[in-house]
């Protein structure tokens, strides 16, 4: 059987360069495809097929041009012969080249950067919570292929919540979190969830970005904008995703927001605040540190050692949601920043950091927002 690499589905990013199939092994050298339109790249998403009982190997060899170079040392790529569970490769990193070694048990083997969050299952998402009781669905408007941009809406209180993921498309764990809060929100019998339904109303929006989810994109939309650097001033021709649903976000207000993201090089669980916004409060900070600190405090997943330095007094990027929300709203916004690779204060030697501890993780976190959301 001849081997085949392939990456013509949804969220696939990868192009062959060489194939050598010899008795010793099947080894294919690669490369990750940038963003159209963009220079970004890191997201790559595969098939490897006519592969079962060989050897292989794959060399993706523009790894150290990509947009984190520093993410490849210590990562190891995910991989699944039934595109359910996804185990960590046997990966290693040298001179700009990410190496993967496979035995495959299977004929067809896929590979990812991180376990991968189709636009099909965020379909099935929205249509199963959009017919959960108490749920809205509304459909903001549409990207620049097309696309809907997915609200759902749910509880009563006066608390204005919004969580949303995936500006950053490849950071397909955002997404896992976010089916999380969801399983959540949306389970009649969890007290938290009663709670917070009965004190807040929740405005979640899945994924920012679904035409770089389906383009197989790291950073950007179908025009190459990091809509992470639009929140100041976006528009329809550019970034209409951030367009949308920042002017919800104008109808209703904002009291509390998280906006989901994964990190290439930090391996560990972490927020970002809104630190050196022109209007910041102390209440405003407080209560900031106040839901980071708590949640340290109930997840070992979490943790406040490792993260992003704070912007000085008054230089914060307003172009950044989190900044934007803290400062347009008064809001108490932060960053939430799961690893691809593993956490290295809590590894786990099969699957890293995963789409499990990435649903859990969202579970987590609305416990930590049930403490407090009667004062944000």
């Amino acid at each position: 059987m001849s081997i085949s690499v392939t990456s013509a589905f949804d969220s696939g990013n990868i192009r062959l360069i060489s194939l050598d199939d010899s008795p010793a092994g099947v080894r294919a050298e690669l490369e990750i495809v940038k963003d159209r339109q963009s220079d970004f790249y890191q997201w790559f998403h595969f098939r490897v097929a006519g592969v079962a009982g060989r050897e292989v190997e794959l060399a993706i060899t523009n790894c150290g041009a990509s947009a984190y170079p520093d993410g490849w040392p210590g990562y190891k790529a995910r991989y699944s012969e039934d595109r359910e569970n996804w185990l960590l490769a046997d990966t290693s990193y040298a001179d700009g080249t990410l190496t993967i070694r496979l035995s495959p048990d299977a004929n067809a083997v896929w590979l990812a950067y991180f376990a991968p969050y189709s636009m099909e299952r965020h379909h099935d998402l929205v249509a199963w919570a959009a017919s959960q009781s108490g749920v809205e669905h509304r459909e903001l408007g549409l990207t620049l292929d097309k696309q809907p941009i997915d609200l759902l809406v749910l509880g009563e209180g006066s608390k204005k919540v919004w969580l949303y993921a995936r500006q950053h498309p490849g950071e397909s764990m955002a997404e896992w979190w976010m089916e999380g809060a969801l399983e959540r929100l949306c389970d009649e019998e969890d007290a938290v969830a009663r709670l917070l339904r009965k004190k807040a109303t929740f405005y979640i929006v899945p994924n920012m970005n679904p035409d770089g989810s389906r383009r197989g994109h790291l950073r950007t939309n179908a025009a190459g904008i990091n809509l992470n650097r639009e929140w100041h001033e976006p528009s329809m021709e550019k970034s209409p995703e951030v367009f949308l649903v920042r002017g919800a976000m104008d109808e209703v207000g904002v009291d509390f927001a998280m906006d989901v993201h994964g990190d290439e090089a930090i391996a560990a669980v972490f927020l970002a605040g809104f630190e050196g916004i022109p209007s910041i409060t102390e209440r405003q900070l407080a209560l900031y540190r106040r839901y980071r600190d708590t949640l340290a405090a109930r997840t070992p997943d979490f943790q406040t050692k490792k993260g992003y330095p704070t912007a000085p007094e008054g230089k914060a990027n307003l172009s950044m949601s989190t900044n934007q929300l803290a400062e347009r709203f008064g809001a108490v916004a932060m960053t939430l920043e799961m690893p691809f690779k593993d956490n290295d204060d809590l590894p786990d030697a099969d699957f890293g950091w995963s789409p499990a501890r990435s649903i859990q993780l969202a579970k987590d976190c609305l416990g930590v927002l049930a403490e407090m959301v009667g004062e944000i």
